[in-house]
């Protein structure tokens, strides 16, 4: 049977279950319900209904509470604990406000009285069914934002990330995430966001480094008509429009020492004024800020204000540079390979083991976002189902990019001549780790120490 369980059907009608002793009840019901398109099913007791419940498809039950053996209460909790999201309707003939208090509370969906008036019966269902289609509609959507801003990665520094968003997700504090530019900061702002109990709330993005500093206050706060030229109608600032979800400000450190002393405000007494107005607006949002910048650098510099960066970093995040979760690349790779190929209908590709080895030597000044738009290139003008190192541009085949050298540490040449020499000596021993440990004079586990540092893993062609 086409079944998923109960609250989850794939027939053509819902399935409603009667649950009464009373046979003349469960025909009177049954027939009302075929005759409106609906497929009953019946049980005589508590114990025969759950076991139909456990078959799967029932989209609704109809459930009778004064039952001999288990009353039913006592089956509406089993149902609660086992499928949460099946609407039950609660009927009895004895009814009284203490037990439909206790069926409320038990999560029914509602309690009806015997005898049971057809008319208000039928457009309670339809209310039921209508109410759990929106809960589930509402649970994929969610669902659906979690998986396109999932954050991809099982790198040691990654996992700790995705740990830090769970348990700061539900919470209402402030956010500050920090890390250099193309490191994923919105994604980890919006993966906080649908996580969060705001989530049915809106998301608003400012990029403050992206507004002319004469148009940031009219942005964030808004504007009366009138209140300057150009200003022909009311506006609406982004506070007002984040009101009861998040608010994401984007290069905060590009913020003028004014703006910053309005946002402080904000942040303590919850209000502000549009741009040329006198009324105070309360405001109910959760505010997440990002830079990549040092905000402690810029506070000593006089460039930002320090109680609003204490204010602001209540929940710090910090997003690593690719380069320091290597072994997330071909994953990375992996995922948007496939990406372009589904957005360009272009025929599957794969990255060879070299050039996938030679993504991961690569430095990526530019992170996630420059390893993105090069995986969109590559699959969009290389001809053939395989990406291969002939493919990848020179700097990527040489692991530098121009006038890189000129930048580089020691530390840094010296790490990388490191992971390119047991690169090297891997690929002359065929990738056996124990004999290139052999070889080079290390022990075994310091060589997959290594390897694991450098993000190398095992290749095979």
């Amino acid at each position: 049977m086409p079944e998923l369980g109960a609250g989850v059907s794939f027939y053509a009608v819902d399935r409603i279950l009667i649950v009464d002793d009373e046979a003349g009840i469960r025909r009177s019901l049954a027939g009302l319900l075929s005759d409106e398109d609906f497929e009953p099913v019946e049980a005589a007791d508590g114990e025969k209904g759950l076991a139909i419940l456990r078959e799967g498809g029932i989209a609704l039950v109809l459930l009778d509470i004064a039952m001999p053996g288990r009353d039913g209460i006592e089956i509406l909790e089993e149902i609660r604990q086992a499928w949460p999201n099946l609407p039950a309707l609660m009927m009895s003939g004895h009814g009284n406000i203490e037990t439909a208090v206790r069926a409320t509370q038990l999560g029914a969906f509602d309690f009806i009285e015997k005898p049971l008036s057809f008319e208000k019966l039928l457009l309670t269902i339809r209310h039921a069914l209508d109410a759990a289609r929106l809960v589930k509609e509402n649970r994929e959507l969610r669902a659906q934002s979690i998986r396109a801003n999932e954050i991809l990665g099982s790198s040691a520094v990654m996992n700790k990330l995705q740990g830090q968003i769970e348990q700061a997700a539900p919470t209402n504090g402030w956010v500050l995430i920090t890390g250099e530019n193309g490191t994923g900061k919105e994604m980890v702002a919006r993966q906080l966001h649908v996580r969060s109990l705001r989530s049915e709330g809106p998301f608003v993005e400012v990029n403050c480094a992206a507004i002319p500093e004469e148009l940031i206050e009219s942005e964030l706060f808004g504007h009366e008509k009138g209140s300057f030229t150009g200003a022909i109608a009311r506006k609406e600032g982004k506070f007002e429009l984040a009101h009861g979800g998040t608010i994401f400000l984007d290069e905060i450190a590009d913020m003028s020492l004014r703006t910053q002393a309005k946002i402080l405000r904000i942040l303590q007494e919850h209000k502000f004024e549009r741009v040329g107005g006198t009324e105070s607006l309360d405001v109910d949002v959760r505010v997440f800020a990002a830079t990549n910048k040092s905000l402690e650098k810029e506070i000593q510099a006089g460039r930002f204000r320090e109680d609003l960066y204490y204010r602001l970093n209540v929940i710090p995040f910090h997003v690593p540079a690719l380069r320091e979760r290597r072994e997330d690349i071909p994953v990375l790779v992996g995922a948007f390979v496939g990406e372009f190929c589904a957005d360009s209908a272009a025929k599957p590709k794969t990255v060879t083991p070299k050039a996938l080895q030679l993504l991961q030597t690569y430095p990526w000044p530019g992170n996630v976002r420059e390893l993105r738009n090069l995986m969109e290139r590559l699959v969009l003008m290389t001809p053939g189902p395989k990406i291969r190192v002939e493919d990848l541009p020179e700097e990527v085949r040489s692991g530098v990019r121009p006038n890189e050298v000129d930048r580089a540490t020691l530390d840094d040449a010296r790490k990388e001549f490191e992971r390119r020499f047991l690169i090297s000596r891997l690929e002359e021993h065929g990738w056996n780790v124990s004999r290139t440990a052999e070889a080079i004079g290390i022990a075994r586990e310091s060589l997959s120490r290594k390897m694991k540092s450098f993000g190398i893993r095992a290749q095979r062609d």
